[in-house]
């Protein structure tokens, strides 16, 4: 099964540029209605996860709770608790089954580190549901 099938591509996904600031992240973070967003250089490059957790600890520790102030940081000074692994565009599907078990979504990176999409842990599950409901109708 070839992964492309599965991923979400970069033009249909929400991301975060590295060079935004806390507020700019709040905010697509808000419009997106996602707790977790992929990180991405201006060039494309895959760097890190942010999520909701770490814009609270950052508007609490770093901001003083002061949302002002969170225009004035980049979200690469603050600490990610977590960034979710990305795959190669060549991942087999057991590479890609052990990433999602621990993340909501995989990050699909091309064989220059470039960030070309997602894989979400929903299309994955929903994939082997649509196999395993084709397998039971044949039985």
């Amino acid at each position: 099964m070839n992964l492309l099938f599965l991923m979400t591509p970069k033009a249909n996904c929400a991301y975060l540029y590295d060079d935004f600031s806390l507020r700019q992240a709040i905010e697509r973070m808000e419009t997106s209605g996602y707790s977790a967003l992929p990180i991405i250089t201006r060039t494309g490059e895959y760097c890190g996860t942010l999520n909701e957790g770490d814009l609270l600890w950052a508007v609490k520790n770093i901001c003083g709770l002061d949302l002002k102030d969170t225009e004035n940081h980049s979200i690469m000074k603050i600490t990610h608790r977590r960034d979710n692994e990305p795959v190669s565009v060549m991942a087999d599907m057991q590479t890609l089954l052990m990433k999602a078990a621990d993340q909501n979504f995989v990050p699909v990176i091309d064989d220059k580190g470039d960030f070309i999409g997602i894989v979400t842990r929903r299309a994955i599950m929903r994939y082997w549901l649509d196999k395993f409901m084709a397998q039971q109708v044949t039985v």
